[in-house]
């Protein structure tokens, strides 16, 4: 997703590219901005193309800004139930056990909602020469986790017995990433942690505030909107529904 702000002052335009670090894949050490990349998924690969494509537009009033964002946790108005911290809060609210997708050595690091938004906020009151043609990896370095602690961590955090059950292959993504060129250029520091994430979700789930459906897993809701679609345009007569 692009994000653009035309700045009259300075007479260009920011944009910022909501990128993932999941372009890194599988990697034996912590990475930064400077190393190798390594897409696995579908979704990945298209991220780094858009990353290129991108960056390829910049020049002196057109400000190109890539943020790669971990993990994201926590409450959003379109619910994720899909990510990692969010989904094992789900799973323990739903059934007392946290899944974990095997086999719980990978490593991940995540970011708060509130934090990575904070993170566009902070690039568009930058002075361009600053944030131009730039990549930031968005996250702490104390956020780099591996699943099966995170698990204990997250079962802590809302007073429940560690109980889990593994599904699906094991994972092939394990990655840690160093977050230290955004502090030191930016002076952006993450303020949330996935303990308070935790608790803030579980809170949720108990008053049903938020709620488990189709919406909060991206690719079935997707594949449902797809579906749906394709049903109306089959009734679908002069703008209306036979």
């Amino acid at each position: 997703m692009l994000h653009w702000l035309k700045n009259m002052e300075l007479r260009g335009i920011y944009t910022i590219l909501a990128s993932s670090c999941s372009v890194y894949g599988f990697q034996d050490e912590i990475v930064n901005e400077r190393s190798s990349t390594n897409p696995l998924t579908t979704y990945a690969k298209a991220n780094l193309m858009a990353e290129k494509d991108t960056l390829s537009l910049a020049n002196n009033n057109f400000y190109v800004t890539i943020l790669r964002q971990v993990t994201v946790y926590s409450l959003s108005p379109r619910m994720r139930f899909d990510l990692a911290i969010n989904g094992m809060v789900l799973g323990f609210y739903k059934n007392g056990k946290i899944p974990i997708m095997r086999d719980g050595t990978q490593w991940r690091p995540f970011v708060h909602v509130k934090d990575t938004s904070r993170a566009f906020i902070t690039v568009m009151e930058t002075e361009p020469d600053i944030i131009n043609k730039e990549i930031f990896n968005v996250g702490s370095n104390d956020q780099n986790l591996q699943i099966l602690p995170l698990a204990e961590l997250i079962a802590k955090s809302i007073g429940m017995p560690f109980n889990f059950e593994w599904y699906g292959s094991p994972d092939k993504r394990s990655y840690r990433v160093d977050f230290s060129k955004i502090d030191e250029k930016l002076g952006f520091k993450t303020k949330h942690t996935p303990k308070e994430g935790a608790k803030e979700i579980y809170e949720a789930l108990v008053e049903e505030i938020v709620k488990d459906s189709i919406k909060t897993r991206t690719v079935g809701w997707y594949k449902y909107l797809l579906e749906a679609h394709k049903i109306v345009k089959e009734v679908e007569l002069k703008g209306g529904i036979l």
